[in-house]
């Protein structure tokens, strides 16, 4: 059976009249559901199959033999199917519009269908993901997953068509997606999975994309609980700044907060198993003066069932405390302090990244010089070898960097899609 822990790291002191609060809270699950009362699994994997997959060929091979690969990992009895996206969508298996349950026989006939998915046409993920909600749509008491490939940008849609789907797809399904090889954009993908509270990456090289998928599937097979959401109160007055999941990556949670009653919002983090992620959360409250003491925020984690039904597996609490100590009320968390300097980082990156693209090399050289001495701060080796490849570093401390003159297209999406990937701190 699966455990929930949720532990609140913070620093409750406040100076005289300040009304900031700043708390981490790290939500641990641990141990599986016993095998007896697994819950229902619904899988949808979308491969890419646009006239560009053919480009070279080894990306539409690669894609058919990684969805292969993936289709072999599902659980037997997991409901699945497979679609081909172009300017539109097709259920390559099962033949019949629905999800089928994974045995023997569905595998080897999904496996020979995907074997003949040709290339052909243009991209539109909007319509792709539309065609996976409908699919799910008669298993709402599924945990419902969508592993998503793409080799190119978003052109035979509008953005308008694209936002569109992901509202309507928000809340459904999560959505793992990859991109194969360099011709797609990286903000796409980004937005894709921050509306569908998945991951995304990059698979520069085809050879690596079946081991990938294997990864990707495992994983969504360890899902023990589907739609859990973090819920958060606060006081009469108090308005919540931000939400933000901190690890083990960098994503706003603040704009998909669902109010469920007075000073009360839910953020949903999508499907669990077992794993850990941290929480930075950020409430303004009415000042206080020395001495007084209030719960600045209550933080629950609840299951919610498809029929409403409510579980709470966990709770924290925010406490504000104000003094006229300056050595307490100064004192940052290192926990907030940590990844603070972790979203730092990630804006550093994105908008170094952006302003090199645009030829503003002294905002690109200030932003990266300033994102390497914040990973040498906090500890994120992968990143610093990342910018590593982007910049020459004169020096890590100070953040002092010389704009290599060439970079690949490779290095620099892999250091834009790992700008968000973060580092944890060491509980104590």
């Amino acid at each position: 059976m699966t455990e929930f822990q949720v532990e609140v790291d913070q620093n409750e002191y406040l100076s005289d009249g300040a009304s900031t609060v700043d708390a981490i809270a790290t939500v641990t699950s641990s141990g599986q559901a016993e095998a007896a009362v697994a819950p229902q699994a619904a899988e949808i994997i979308v491969i890419d199959r646009s006239g560009s997959m053919e480009y070279p060929p080894t990306k539409i091979k690669a894609a058919r033999e990684a969805t292969v690969a993936a289709i072999d990992c599902l659980r037997d009895g997991t409901l699945f199917a497979v679609i081909a996206g172009s300017s539109s969508a097709q259920v390559v298996y099962p033949r019949s519009r629905g999800l089928v349950p994974a045995n023997a026989t569905t595998r080897e006939e999904a496996k020979i269908a995907v074997r003949a998915v040709k290339p052909g046409g243009g991209t539109a993920i909007g319509t792709w993901l539309t065609l996976a909600r409908d699919l799910f749509a008669p298993h709402t008491d599924a945990i419902r997953h969508v592993i998503l490939l793409t080799d190119g940008k978003n052109e035979s849609e509008s953005p308008t068509d694209l936002q569109r789907a992901l509202d309507i797809c928000g809340g459904v399904f999560v959505c793992d997606a990859r991109g194969i090889g360099t011709n797609w954009v990286v903000e796409e993908l980004r937005k894709i999975t921050t509306a569908l509270l998945g991951s995304f990456d990059i698979v520069a090289d085809p050879a690596n994309l079946e081991a990938d998928f294997r990864a990707l599937m495992t994983h969504a097979m360890g899902k023990a609980h589907g739609d859990i959401r973090l819920r958060l109160w606060t006081p009469q007055g108090a308005t919540v700044k931000f939400v933000k999941l901190v690890a083990p990556e960098v994503r706003d949670l603040t704009g998909s907060r669902i109010d469920v009653g007075a000073q009360i919002g839910d953020y949903p983090t999508g499907s669990w198993g077992s794993e850990r992620r941290d929480y930075h959360v950020c409430v303004q409250i009415n000042p206080g003066g020395v001495g007084e003491e209030i719960l600045a925020g209550r933080l629950r984690l609840v299951e919610v069932s498809p029929d409403g039904t409510e579980r709470i597996l966990g709770q924290g609490l925010v406490r504000a405390v104000w003094t006229d100590d300056i050595v307490l009320s100064t004192r940052l968390h290192p926990s907030v302090a940590h990844y603070t300097g972790q979203a730092e980082l990630a804006d550093a990156i994105q908008e170094g990244l952006e302003a090199r693209r645009a030829g503003d090399t002294d905002t690109a050289t200030s932003k990266l010089g300033k994102a390497v001495k914040l990973a040498a701060e906090t500890g994120n080796e992968a990143t610093s070898k990342l910018l590593k490849k982007v910049v020459d570093v004169l020096d890590a401390d100070t953040g002092t960097v010389k704009l290599k003159p060439k970079v690949s297209a490779e290095d620099e999406m892999t250091l834009d899609v790992g700008s968000t990937r973060t580092v944890r701190t060491t509980k104590k």
